[in-house]
């Protein structure tokens, strides 16, 4: 082949590929393709730095400390004194005591004294049985008694009838202070009647039950 042969060869293998990209640059764009799948996630990225630790917060107000109070369960304290036939005839003065020990000061005392009483006289006339604690009446709320009173009568029945009946003198006391307490009953005379001829615990039983209440 000659060499003039050759470089036309040359030229035209340099002229295809610009004449065709200014014939097919000129065409009209067709429709887009579809979109393709979603690709693999990517792997964790590498933790990032602490940050810088933050201002220390204000100090807060000074609480309130709460005791708690845990009371001791309530134990049951009581006691009994009895005796038989006391046959007591006076008319003034202390007729029997029982002594208690009273574990505490914020408690109450319930005493009941049963036995038999009885009043006699020609007049109208009147006995109190009455208790004491450590040798006074109580006073919170009120003395504790019972009375008898008995009318002169009629000169038919005669007021000089002599009757032995079972009775009772109970009641509470507040305000007895902790310890050894020295309980009693007494018989006395009623305000403004005059006394007459009093017995009591005649051929019978008599007691005196005293019993520490929570108040």
């Amino acid at each position: 082949m000659s060499p003039l042969i050759a470089r036309l060869l040359l030229l035209v293998c340099l002229a295809l590929p610009l004449y065709g990209v200014e014939k097919y640059g000129s065409c009209i764009q067709g429709p887009a393709g579809s979109a393709g799948r979603e690709g693999n996630p990517g792997t964790n990225g590498i933790p990032g730095t602490p940050g810088i630790p933050g201002r220390d917060g204000l100090k807060g107000e000074k609480g309130e400390c709460i005791n708690e109070i845990f009371e001791e369960a309530w134990r049951p304290n009581y006691k009994q004194c009895a005796w038989n036939s006391l046959n007591y005839g006076i008319d003034l003065g202390k007729v029997a005591d029982c002594t208690f020990t009273k574990l505490r000061s914020d408690s109450a005392l319930r005493v009941l004294f049963s036995g038999s009483l009885r009043l006699k006289c020609k007049n109208a006339c009147c006995q109190r049985w009455y208790f004491t604690f450590n040798g006074a009446e109580c006073a919170a709320p009120l003395p504790i008694e019972s009375i008898i009173y008995l009318d002169q009568g009629s000169p038919e029945l005669n007021s000089t009838i002599n009757i032995h009946r079972t009775s009772s003198v109970e009641g509470l006391c507040e305000g007895v202070k902790a310890g050894l307490v020295d309980v009693a009953v007494w018989v006395g005379t009623c305000a403004d009647y005059p006394r007459g001829d009093a017995s009591t615990g005649w051929n019978s039983v008599s007691r005196v039950i005293i019993e520490e209440l929570p108040k």
